[in-house]
């Protein structure tokens, strides 16, 4: 697959069929002009939710509009990536944008009416019988209740809502339009302009002097900006801060996860539960000194490749085959629907001129998930393969098992299905090698996930709540305080084999995941849950594997942390942290073993 194909060239078999969410246009006009038939019903429900006749007729209306909507936007957006330069999918993806912004403004009254009753007519309605479907939505109205506002202040806090995006938009401008970088020398020795995209290519250059060079001029250009940056950032903390006292929580951290209904404890453990596993890290950090064979380890020497580039020619043909086989631990039926989707459309498999660049899992509810790729005949593409593809399993098992409401999963438990299906695969194949280099090549890959989705990732979330709490006990954060917070905590987390160069302490300064608070440790979190249920699973087996089927049928049918604790991980407890950290510790036996 050299040259890159027209979309009208893929063969038929490398595309998802997407016929079979509308199999023309003409069924999908006729959809587009139900929902607007149905969005006039809507205006009569309005004024009236008083009693639970009222409530679930509107209700169901609300479900049926949402569900068109959905099927109209998944399918639109689709086709549009495809072929990006395709002007009828760009209108199309436009006009089922427009509509989803009209159902939202059209259906925007009922949350806030309903919220209007009083409490006990409100509880009233979560037990009676006849909304029994939706008991988790009044339920978790009822738990919001405390934190809304009057319909006047609640109208006010709308207005706001424009003005609470600019610290992240302004960043955007700063970070992607207005800062310059400077040249670099490259491994050719050539003058390049130093970028975004090629930052991390120079960082995992063999060439040390490539990569001290792009770190430092990275850096230096953000010490630049340093007062402009600590202010967007500062903007965003103290919006945060509005929004929490507004609503009436006890501070920022709280009001971020009261939304998934998740314990200020897990984000706590989180941080406290790696902070006693950091001489793991520090024992990671000694062997990676060790084996680029360098006097000091510095921190642009983290993305070095520790072994030579191990070449996998992996076809998508043999990808299937080698995932198919890793995720027997998960027994037959798992396996049956991953032959489903392997072989029934589910895929749009190689790059084309014009598709969208990237991989997701994507569909709409009573239709089978939907999968883009962008497949390279490598070992990468083949982990893309099983990560996406497990998405797309939780999302054809929760849809299969839970009505349209409750079958949505939280982003808090999206990681895991995915994270869980690589993490078999790397035992698969690690069980598998047998030629040194490669099992190398593989340890490395592995170790270095746990390195930036664990540990990085807790660092940085540890640095958000810090920051915030700073700021509510009425402290300044000024680019010296933010750079002093950061260039300790990488300290703490690198230990003594790491020699923590100066210019790392601007480096909060390019993070975009701090403009949208409160965020990154659900991939730590994700991640360590995937980790523990494949350790359950290959120790456990068929007791762990109906634990696991059961979470990914659960949907959004609980509250995320209910759901995974049933299932045998309570991210509120340190274990599943814990039982992640002895695979971890597992490689680096591994490694340390290849080494001597």
């Amino acid at each position: 697959m050299n040259q890159v194909l027209k979309r009208s060239e893929v063969a038929k078999e490398h595309r998802w069929k997407v016929e079979d969410l509308f199999a023309s246009q003409k069924q999908w006009d006729a959809e587009y002009e139900e929902v607007k038939s149905l969005l006039k019903q809507v205006g009569q429900f309005e004024g009236k939710l008083k009693d639970a006749n009222a409530v679930k007729a509107c209700f169901k209306l609300d479900d049926d509009i949402s569900l068109h909507t959905e099927r109209l936007y998944v399918y639109a957006n689709m086709k549009h990536h495809e072929d990006m330069a395709d002007a009828t999918y760009q209108a199309l993806s436009e006009k089922s944008k427009k509509l989803s912004v009209e159902v939202g403004e059209a259906t925007s009254f009922i949350t806030p009416e309903i919220l209007a009753l009083s409490d006990e007519e409100l509880k009233a309605m979560v037990v009676n019988p006849e909304l029994s479907e939706y008991k988790k939505t009044l339920e978790d109205m009822l738990r919001q209740k405390p934190h809304i506002l009057s319909k006047a202040e609640e109208a006010l806090m709308a207005q706001v809502g424009n003005l609470s995006s600019a610290p992240s938009t302004i960043f955007g401008m700063i970070n992607n339009a207005d800062m310059k970088f400077p040249k670099v020398k490259n491994e050719q020795g050539e003058e390049v302009e130093l970028t975004h995209g090629r930052y991390i290519q120079f960082l995992e250059s063999p060439k040390r002097e490539v990569r001290e060079a792009a770190f430092k001029a990275m850096y230096a250009t953000y010490a630049k900006q340093k007062n402009t940056l600590a202010s967007t950032l500062n903007a965003n903390v103290t919006k945060n801060l509005f929004y929490s006292k507004a609503r009436k929580y006890p501070s920022a951290l709280e009001a971020t996860l009261y939304g998934d209904n998740i314990p200020v404890s897990v984000y706590t453990n989180l941080i406290a539960t790696i902070h006693e596993s950091l001489p793991l890290l520090h024992r990671y950090m000694e062997l990676r000194k060790k084996l680029l064979k360098v006097d000091e380890l510095h921190m642009y020497d983290l993305f070095a490749p520790l072994v030579e580039e191990y070449k996998m020619d992996i076809t998508f043909e043999d990808a299937k085959k080698t995932v198919m086989e890793s995720v027997k631990p998960l027994g037959e039926k798992y396996r049956e629907i991953l032959k489903d989707g392997f072989t029934n459309g589910w895929i749009d498999v190689y790059e084309n001129e014009g598709k969208r660049s990237g991989a997701y899992s994507w569909g709409a509810y009573g239709t089978h998930p939907y999968v883009l790729l962008n497949h390279k005949d490598n070992l990468n593409s083949m982990f893309t393969l099983t990560h996406e593809m497990g998405h797309a399993i939780h999302s054809y098992l929760s849809d299969a098992n839970q009505n349209y409401r409750d079958a949505q999963y939280t982003i808090f438990l999206a990681e895991v299905a995915s994270t869980l299906n690589e993490a078999l695969l790397m035992d698969y194949m690690l069980k598998k090698s047998t030629d040194p280099k490669e099992k190398m090549y593989l340890l490395t890959y592995y170790a270095d996930q746990f390195r930036t989705t664990v540990f990085r990732q807790t660092m940085f979330a540890e640095f958000e709540k810090i920051v915030h709490e700073k700021a509510e006990a009425g402290e300044s954060l000024t680019h010296q305080d933010l750079s002093k917070i950061y260039y300790d905590l990488n300290k703490q987390y690198h230990g003594n084999a790491m020699v923590v160069d100066q210019d790392i302490e601007m480096e909060w300064a390019r993070i975009p995941h701090f403009y949208n608070s409160f965020y990154v440790f659900k991939y730590a979190t994700g991640f360590s849950a995937a980790t523990s249920f494949s350790k359950q699973i290959l120790d456990e087996g068929q007791p762990a594997v109906d634990r696991y089927l059961g979470f990914l049928k659960s949907g959004g049918s609980d509250f995320s942390i209910e759901i995974l604790k049933r299932a045998g991980v309570d991210m509120s407890s340190p274990e599943p942290i814990r039982q992640a950290m002895s695979v971890f510790q597992g490689l680096i036996e591994e490694m340390e073993k290849l080494v001597q």
